[in-house]
């Protein structure tokens, strides 16, 4: 990071992220129309039944699926290095991802997986993300509401405790569940990165380094050869490239989330 940042500035570590913005919006946007024009729930109620999860899961697979080629095109757009590529524009993700899907407009060789490839392991991962972090968010806020409710059984609370009660839990647990998502799903979003990257002539920084640049020259066949390919070449460990930046980013997130409540807590008292 340090290095990157030195030879490239520090906008180097921000590329992409107007993209990533627009993939939410076009993931959000998706399961909000398929949601309105078919019987697939976009919430689960409280009395929930299997075929009511499943249509709910369906959902979600089919919104992975729809927003799939602008997810590639932002992924890219993310890890391409600065030295080489030109200034891209916010909404390029949308149009490459177009020119992905009716085979215009994108540079690629003979390398390149077909979408079709890439369904499987793209909706695979994104489901499993979200069923992992539902059930932690969920376990994680029935913990923090049963620890608070003995508390304040226990012991009178001030307004300003009760306020922090009522909303903190919420951020903590989603903290909790975005982190088990990511940590127990990374080996499959190393092999998701390198099936969507594959043949699209992207160069990306040597981040061992951090003044280099390096080209994409692997030749997987599909989600099957890159498991087998990376545990033949670069053993275990392989899966977990790149796991450092993981562990900094969540550090910062905790960071974040006790400055928070820190000045959260502060302006309860003001106030009260």
């Amino acid at each position: 990071m340090y290095s990157i940042n030195k030879s490239q500035g520090p906008r180097a570590l921000w590329k992409g992220m107007g993209s990533t913005f627009v993939v939410q919006g076009i993931t959000l946007g998706t399961e909000g129309i398929i949601s309105e024009f078919t019987p697939l729930p976009r919430e689960l109620s409280h009395k929930w039944s299997l075929r009511q999860i499943g249509g709910h899961l369906l959902l979600k697979g089919l919104t992975y699926v729809v927003a799939m080629p602008f997810y590639s095109a932002s992924l890219i757009e993310t890890v391409q290095s600065e030295i080489i590529r030109d200034n891209p524009g916010i909404l390029d993700c949308v149009k490459e991802g177009i020119g992905r899907v009716i085979g215009l407009g994108v540079p690629h060789s003979k390398r390149l997986l077909p979408l079709m490839a890439l369904t499987f392991p793209t909706v695979l991962h994104g489901i499993l993300h979200y069923i992992i972090s539902s059930i932690i968010q969920k376990f994680v806020l029935l913990m923090l509401k049963r620890e608070s409710s003995q508390s304040l059984q226990t012991e009178s609370s001030n307004s300003v405790q009760s306020m922090l009660d009522a909303y903190f839990p919420e951020l903590i647990a989603s903290f909790a569940a975005s982190l088990c998502a990511d940590v127990m799903l990374y080996p499959l979003e190393t092999v998701l990165h390198r099936l969507h990257i594959q043949g699209t002539r992207t160069i990306i920084d040597n981040t061992d380094l951090g003044y280099e640049v390096l080209p994409i020259n692997t030749q997987y066949e599909g989600m099957r050869d890159c498991i087998n390919t990376i545990k033949r070449e670069e053993g275990m460990l392989g899966f977990y490239k790149g796991f450092g930046s993981v562990v900094v980013q969540y550090t910062l997130h905790v960071a974040v989330l006790q400055l928070t409540k820190i000045i959260y807590s502060t302006l309860l008292q003001n106030v009260a």
